[in-house]
């Protein structure tokens, strides 16, 4: 990964956003590594989604969630393992019940180790972000939906299946018509694919297509995305197109033989002359290297 040289990845606890009754979102301001944080209330309980980097962002994060509570029991979930939305989690211990889908726990067990050191060489200021990183365990570990009752309002937690990482889930609140996604959707950069052979080959571009034309039907009211600006279906829809235009414009250069290194050549061109206003360009080489891996699968 290159160094990180953007603003100090710091969650600010400002602009804060009202989705709906009791429906809260801490903004990333376009921060990067930092993530869009919900706080979802019921009348007995509260669910934080989100933590974000590192026990200091996420000692922010937990004194506004329980300062929303007002003695509400906390949840406290992660829609994936990645640093910036879960290596805070240390900080709700005893504070907050954290749970997550089976293969996102089985991710931070497998990989979050090594994507902390990975992390922590990006550079001093996500390093500093990282001090003290103590890698918990979920309190709870469940497989399929799972329906969470705050109290007059259940949220659905939806593992995905593989697509950004093997352990994606969406969190849902229906009576909101509100969608968390996690890194599934990003507003106004390019999709983050942490291709990373041969430590980390667990994203794949082609089930990612088909969560986000599921997430794309259900044409939720509002989208929270991972990083960037609150949308609602049209972020999802555009998306959905960008990923199947890199699949095309990647496979068809394939298809002719030409080599790895021509096609991102040519696609990263081809991508920013269409969408010439978003950022994270690095990460669309990485999306031509997995979906290069992919179609040679798809002719095994």
């Amino acid at each position: 990964m290159p160094e990180y040289t953007n603003p100090d990845p710091v969650v600010e606890i400002k602009d804060v956003r009202e989705l709906g009754h009791d429906l809260l979102v801490i903004p990333n301001h376009r921060v990067d590594l930092v993530p869009n944080i919900g706080v979802i209330g019921g009348t007995h309980s509260v669910l934080v989604v989100e933590t974000g980097m590192g026990p200091r962002n996420a000692e922010k994060v937990l004194a506004f969630a329980a300062e929303q509570a007002e003695g509400r029991r906390i949840y406290l979930t992660t829609t994936h393992f990645h640093p910036e939305h879960a290596f805070g989690a240390q900080v709700f211990a005893g504070e907050a019940t954290y749970l997550v889908n089976k293969a996102q726990a089985e991710d931070l067990a497998q990989k979050g180790e090594s994507y902390l050191a990975m992390f922590e060489q990006l550079g001093e200021p996500v390093a500093r972000q990282l001090e003290g990183v103590a890698l918990t365990a979920p309190d709870e570990v469940y497989d399929g939906t799972y329906q969470l009752d705050l109290g007059g309002r259940i949220v659905e937690l939806r593992p995905t299946g593989r697509a950004h990482s093997k352990g994606d889930q969406v969190v849902a609140v229906p009576d909101a018509d509100v969608l968390f996604t996690g890194d599934l959707a990003e507003a106004g950069q390019f999709a983050i694919f942490p291709w990373f052979p041969p430590y980390d080959t667990d994203v794949s571009g082609l089930r990612w297509i088909k969560v986000i034309e599921q997430l794309a039907a259900e044409a939720p009211r509002v989208v929270v995305p991972g990083h960037g600006t609150i949308g609602d279906t049209q972020l999802l829809t555009d998306v959905r197109d960008y990923l199947r235009e890199l699949r095309d414009e990647t496979w068809r250069r394939r298809d002719s033989a030409m080599s790895e290194e021509a096609i991102v050549h040519e696609v990263r061109a081809l991508m920013i002359e269409r969408h010439p206003d978003w950022t994270m360009r690095e990460w669309i080489e990485r999306g031509v290297g997995c979906l290069c891996a992919e179609h040679t699968q798809h002719l095994a």
